[in-house]
């Protein structure tokens, strides 16, 4: 089970990091994602971060920007985000399935088995 927190509202330019707290002791065997949906559009891939921590992956968006990272001795991932601006705006999903291998992350959707519920992020001008 995955529950995200963090979230809120913050100025353009602002800084936010949201966060995912997993349950189970098996979480240092998984590997991570975050995604968003904005309203009136699909969900997207954000981050994603192998399950030994080494290997991450961002969508160009948010490239440069957002940093994923995780503490497997607290069971959770987080994802820091820098310089947002008004297109961040979304609700923030943490997803999670069994990595294959350490050095494995995953950016599709469709890959992901548990998902948290969400963590609102908005961005004001």
């Amino acid at each position: 089970q995955l529950q995200a927190s963090g979230g809120g509202l913050v100025q353009a330019g602002g800084s936010l990091r949201v966060s995912c707290v997993a349950s189970g002791r098996t979480f240092s065997r998984y590997s991570m994602g975050w995604f968003r949906q904005a309203p009136g559009k699909e969900r997207e891939f954000v981050a994603a971060i192998s399950w030994s921590g080494g290997s991450t992956y961002y969508a160009d968006s948010v490239k440069g920007r957002f940093t994923i990272s995780r503490d497997n001795a607290k069971n959770t991932v987080y994802l820091q985000m820098h310089r947002l601006n008004v297109e961040d705006t979304a609700v923030y999903y943490c997803a999670g399935v069994w990595g294959s291998y350490s050095g494995r992350y995953y950016y599709r959707d469709t890959e992901y088995d548990s998902w948290g519920q969400g963590t609102q992020v908005t961005v004001s001008s």
